[in-house]
């Protein structure tokens, strides 16, 4: 259980980081490009790669990953400033749905009426918690923001098809795969740090490399911590998968709500309750469909 609370605040730590980058005047691209120096260099002390028998097949993935990965970072960065933290984590959490998709698109896995009914809950959340309107709290936002929020849901979906990809190569461990594709990360956004220091579009900012750094921890704890969970409950990955999704959402809406003041009407408040529907859904599906039987 503290795997998956330590899991679960790490993961939020990320979404808080972005959303104060602005009061801090924080530049989000040089955090997230330390950042990746920071995941690299934990991925090998803690994950202990191993560069035998390395699956240059799957190279294309990691550099897709490599790209997608800081991407997203920007984007998500983006959203939490102008969506909040509450509908931006959401989004996230229910890319669960795009794998499950993907499961019977690509994979020949069947999809029951179950998990059809998970996927369709999924989707109704996500229209409800977007702010399709142009103010958020009397406040406004940017007119791309619905769209942006969209594109994390679908992005965060992608990266965890490719990561599925990843962990399921047997000549070669899932922390191997991370710090090639950490390794991809850093160095992309980095050249784009250079590249931008060098033409003065950007003045660089020697703090904002112990930012990067204190981003990284969290963002390599997020996923270090998920890994042990799944470890110490292997038998139990329905259990892991739900408590860490829905203590996200949770503890999002909480510090979302109360910590930064954002507002949520009821249509929000009920996208909440039908996102924690949705995974309860597709995590239990089996007992579900046994129950039901």
């Amino acid at each position: 259980m503290l795997y998956i609370i330590l899991c679960v605040c790490f993961s939020v730590t990320v979404s808080v980081m972005f959303k104060l980058a602005k009061r801090y005047q924080i530049d989000v691209y040089q955090a997230v490009t330390w950042n990746y120096s920071a995941t690299l260099f934990l991925t090998a002390i803690f994950l202990k790669p191993s560069f035998k028998n390395l699956a240059v097949s799957k190279f294309g993935i990691y550099c897709l990953l490599g790209l997608l990965l800081p991407a997203l970072f920007f984007l998500i960065a983006r959203v939490v400033r102008n969506a909040g933290i509450v509908r931006t984590e959401i989004a996230q959490r229910l890319s669960l749905v795009i794998p499950v998709i993907a499961s019977f698109l690509l994979f020949d896995e069947k999809l029951d009426k179950i998990k059809l009914i998970g996927i369709i809950i999924g989707f109704i959340s996500i229209m409800l918690t977007v702010p399709w309107q142009k103010q958020i709290a009397g406040k406004s936002i940017e007119p791309n923001t619905p769209y942006f929020l969209l594109l994390v849901f679908l992005g965060m979906g992608v990266i965890d098809v490719l990561l599925k990809q990843l962990s399921l190569i047997p000549e070669i461990s899932f922390g191997t795969s991370l710090f090639f594709v950490f390794g991809i990360a850093f160095f992309v956004t980095l050249l784009g740090l250079i590249y931008q220091v060098y033409t003065k579009r950007m003045r660089f900012s020697w703090p904002h490399i112990f930012i990067g750094w204190t981003l990284g921890i969290a963002n390599f704890g997020n996923i270090f911590f998920y890994i042990k969970a799944h470890q110490a409950l292997v038998n139990h990955p329905s259990r892991v998968f739900s408590s860490i999704n829905i203590g996200v959402i949770i503890l999002g809406t909480l510090l979302g709500t109360l910590v930064f003041k954002e507002r949520l009407n009821l249509i929000s408040k009920l996208g909440i309750f039908l996102a924690i529907l949705a995974i309860i859904i597709l995590a239990y599906q089996p007992f579900i469909a046994h129950l039901l039987s």
